[in-house]
């Protein structure tokens, strides 16, 4: 049985294109001899529809869709997901379903038990868990089909009482199909082999594996869809960040062969590494600038360069998602703005060859100085003055942005964000955050392999101090921690969810880790105001991370 995995990239919503995507996949299966093609979850909705799934009109629009895939599966059957309605009155209204059609007919419907309620995912707000499990019987094999979450259910501390697979062995099924929306992160590859090989091993069944690709908003899909033999062997992966096609013999599964799954992989890192996997997360940015822009019919960005590492990298990620055409630069120096950083800004430009503007704030600065005088009362200079100049460049900004339909890409990275070390309505504003995931020393690390093949950020701004330049002589390390070490404390208690006590543990100063949770949790309502941030990590600052504003612990 020649079984495709079609792992594709789909736009919430949009049920024209994501149809016509299926189809067309169906096709060029067919063409090649394929006996049933894999799909991705919600593939024909789009993950995560989230509210969406609360309008009638959006759900009839998904059986209108599978009404139309259907009528191209005479001799291919298909695995596709969809929400699919609970006739039962008790309970929530949907399913979250794979849909197997077959001769130009609907087969089975099978139902998603284990509905993830944590970090990016809300899936019991809109699902009722299947309690009913059942193979699909095909050319003489029986199919056991899962979706995504109910895989993940193997280990010392499982989530839920039950693992749809144990009820499904009762059946005998000869291989497991998984329709997957698992969101990247960097190190989540790791994990899924971790889990897909333990599911393999457990029940002694090769697996397809299919996941979707794409970013939807803030969350990117890397893809990864792979094939494992009766073994826990990677017999078949597809690639990362990019759509594919491919197939795998399901009568070849049953002998060992392929690439082992590393035994020593693992599921999470206890230590912050900058550089590890950042090959995957420039990739995973890039995708998630294009898809953004795309998606929403945006084709232009506008960013403030400041010849800080924070403004270059942002603008080299978005020259390669967008074309250098459609990103303008904008240099907007201060009285405290050095040469040399309007220098480095000029010659990344022209590494580049994006366009790019000089406007100078010092009159409007003076201006903004004068008219506050009388009310400033002769008070000494301070973080109003900073602001002030961080808030002109948030204003010229978004005068050209408006003028021109440009989207303000903004360039703050994690560091900042947790301590809050920037400007509400200046340096924070934007549509959207390009290294809003990425802490302080990984920004560098991007810089460095951005830079692998030549030097487009100039050597200059990856090797000068760190400093927003709004005082004379100002650097981060005034107001901040060394990076190298704040990024490791943020990390254990952002990512790791470790408290003081646990950090301290680890060595690190005390009075310097009171002093960042302090800062991290007296900042939410700066973050809570921010724009969507692009994820690469397993706790981004967004939809998947819910803290109070108003709180009083570790504040």
């Amino acid at each position: 049985m020649k079984i495709f995995l079609a792992q594709q990239n789909y736009h919430i919503g949009n049920f024209e294109a994501n149809t016509a995507r299926i189809i067309s996949a169906i096709k060029d299966a067919e063409a090649q001899g394929a006996d049933l093609v894999l799909f991705s979850e919600l593939c024909v909705c789009g993950y995560p529809p989230r509210d969406f799934l609360e309008f009638e009109d959006f759900i009839a629009k998904c059986y209108a869709a599978i009404d139309e895939i259907k009528k191209h599966t005479g001799q291919v059957a298909v695995l596709v997901g969809a929400p699919c309605r609970n006739p039962v009155m008790e309970g929530k209204d949907l399913f979250n379903a794979a849909w197997f059609l077959y001769e130009g007919q609907v087969q089975q419907v099978i139902h998603k038990t284990l509905l993830p309620t944590y970090d990016v995912f809300d899936e019991h707000r809109y699902f009722e868990p299947g309690y009913e499990w059942n193979v699909i019987p095909f050319k003489g094999k029986k199919l056991a089909v899962t979706i995504c979450e109910d895989i993940w259910n193997l280990g010392d501390n499982p989530l839920y009482r039950i693992c749809p697979m144990d009820q499904l062995m009762a059946h005998k099924p000869d291989v497991m199909l998984n329709l997957s929306a698992s969101p990247f992160d960097y190190d989540h590859d790791e994990s899924r082999k971790e889990i897909i090989r333990a599911n393999v091993r457990k029940y002694r069944l090769p697996m397809y594996y299919c996941n979707t690709v794409g970013s939807q908003t803030e969350i990117v899909f890397d893809g990864g869809s792979m094939v494992f033999d009766a073994q826990g062997n990677i017999v078949k992966e597809l690639p990362y960040f990019e759509e594919a096609l491919d197939f795998v013999e399901l009568d070849t599964l049953h002998s060992k062969q392929g690439d082992p799954v590393p035994a020593h992989a693992t599921s999470d890192i206890t230590a912050l590494e900058f550089d590890h996997n950042i090959h995957r997360i420039h990739d995973a940015i890039v995708l998630g600038i294009r898809d953004y822009f795309g998606k929403m019919g945006f084709k232009q960005a506008i960013l403030g360069s400041s010849g800080g590492i924070d403004s270059a990298v942002t603008l080299a990620l978005a020259c390669e998602a967008l074309g250098r055409e459609n990103v303008r630069a904008i240099l907007m120096p201060s009285p405290y703005s050095t040469e040399h950083s309007v220098d480095d800004a000029v010659a990344l430009s022209k590494n580049l060859e994006n366009p790019y503007d000089i406007i100078r704030i010092n009159h409007i600065y003076e201006s903004f100085l004068e008219t506050l005088d009388p009310y400033f009362h002769g008070l000494p200079f301070n973080v109003a003055e900073e602001n002030t100049q961080s808030r002109i460049r948030g204003n010229l900004l978004m005068a050209l942005s408006n003028k021109f339909g440009y989207i303000l890409l903004n360039t703050s990275n994690k560091s900042e964000l947790s301590t809050g070390y920037g400007t509400l309505y200046g340096d924070m504003a934007g549509g959207l955050s390009v290294l809003g995931d990425v802490y302080k020393m990984q920004v560098y690390a991007l810089a460095r392999y951005i830079n692998r093949d030549k030097e487009i950020i100039p050597a200059n701004i990856i090797d000068k101090a760190p400093s927003a330049e709004l005082r004379p002589n100002q650097k981060d390390s005034d107001s901040l921690p060394d990076y190298a070490v704040l990024d490791r404390v943020l990390y254990q208690y952002i990512e790791m969810r470790q408290g003081p006590r646990e950090i301290i543990e680890q060595g690190f100063d005390p009075a310097l880790v009171a002093r960042a949770l302090k800062l991290v949790n007296t900042n939410e309502y700066k973050r809570n105001q921010f724009c969507p941030i692009i994820r690469v990590s397993s706790k981004a600052f967004g939809v998947g991370r819910r803290v109070p504003i108003v709180g009083k612990y570790l504040s």
